[in-house]
């Protein structure tokens, strides 16, 4: 019991029988056998994280989040990629049935409303993303509508009123790309501005280079436009690059707004407006009501949409 209490760091120790325990642990060369324990404990000390893509800014951040806050919880960080494919969802489900994770924060993006009744599981998860409401799961969410709407209002209260939207709405028929549309178009509609379809452009891709791109072939098509909001930061980025290589400024010419105010965004010439979902808050939750579950607690499923703010940069006409 008293090497346990040292292994574990219990407070309740002498110091000196601290030291001689160590001791032995250092000349014995002694491991913790963590596959031992867990079958006794009938738990494996982490957790699953499965999101869409790891190679992106707004994921790669929220993970990172997510890891820093179960490394203080005393537990470790699994991540998979399930490359938006439904079949890879499942799959991180079925890794968590099988209890190599104590419990499972998924991001749904290839599973979708009609897939509630595979929700119905007996271990700990947690979901993430737009594709699911009203399921049997604790549901963590964006604020896309109104963020958007706050983002497209921002535009035209600095006077824009050609706005173009830059949107990944083709990559899903629900998604937050089609919610994001929602609240550009609501937006402009409280405004007495009709949706002009020449300025929303639909995108396969919504990386750097497809932002940029946007922008050129706009431009090439001569639409006119004198802001740009962008349904992520990343596709603002390539937006930013498209309009400087054009020969137009920000924000003198063209203003431009973002969404998910990633850690890069301060830091652009000019740096980028952009929206901020309470990041910290929606990993918190998450991660909170995932080890709730862990350790038994029983609660009844939450539908959880973060907070934002409206971040205004140089790219808007902040100084």
């Amino acid at each position: 019991m008293t090497v346990s209490h040292v292994i574990n760091e219990h407070k309740y120790v002498k110091d000196e029988t601290r030291e001689r325990v160590l001791d032995a642990i250092a000349r014995l060369d002694y491991r913790v056998n963590h596959a031992a324990r867990n079958l006794r404990t009938g738990r494996t000390g982490a957790i699953g994280l499965a999101l869409p893509e790891i190679d992106s800014h707004y994921f790669g951040q929220f993970a990172a989040r997510i890891i820093e806050l179960a490394e203080r919880r005393g537990y470790r960080v699994a991540v998979e990629q399930t490359g938006r494919s439904r079949d890879s969802e499942l799959d991180a489900l079925t890794l968590s049935r099988n209890r190599l994770y104590d419990g499972l924060i998924l991001s749904t993006v290839g599973l979708g409303q009609e897939d509630v009744g595979l929700l119905q599981v007996d271990h700990p998860v947690v979901i993430l993303g737009e594709r699911i409401f009203d399921g049997p799961l604790d549901h963590i969410a964006m604020p896309n509508v109104s963020g958007a709407d706050a983002a497209v209002s921002h535009l035209l209260d600095r006077g824009c009123r050609r706005i173009l939207i830059l949107d990944g709405s083709e990559l899903a028929e629900v998604s937050m790309h089609a919610l994001r549309l929602e609240g550009y178009q609501l937006a402009l509609e409280r405004r007495g501005i009709e949706v002009d379809p020449e300025l929303v452009i639909a995108l396969k891709r919504t990386d750097m280079p497809a932002g940029r791109d946007a922008i050129v072939e706009a431009i090439a098509r001569g639409i006119d436009f004198d802001g740009v909001f962008c349904v992520t930061d990343t596709l603002a980025i390539g937006a930013l690059r498209g309009l400087a290589d054009a020969g137009l400024r920000v924000p003198n010419d063209v203003k431009v707004i973002g969404y998910d105010d990633i850690s890069e965004s301060s830091y652009l010439v000019p740096s980028l407006s952009s929206i901020a979902p309470d990041h910290d808050a929606m990993a918190r939750t998450a991660l909170d009501r995932l080890l709730a579950r862990i350790t038994g607690k029983a609660l009844d499923p939450i539908e959880y949409v973060s907070a934002f703010e409206v971040v205004a940069r140089e790219s808007t006409g902040e100084a």
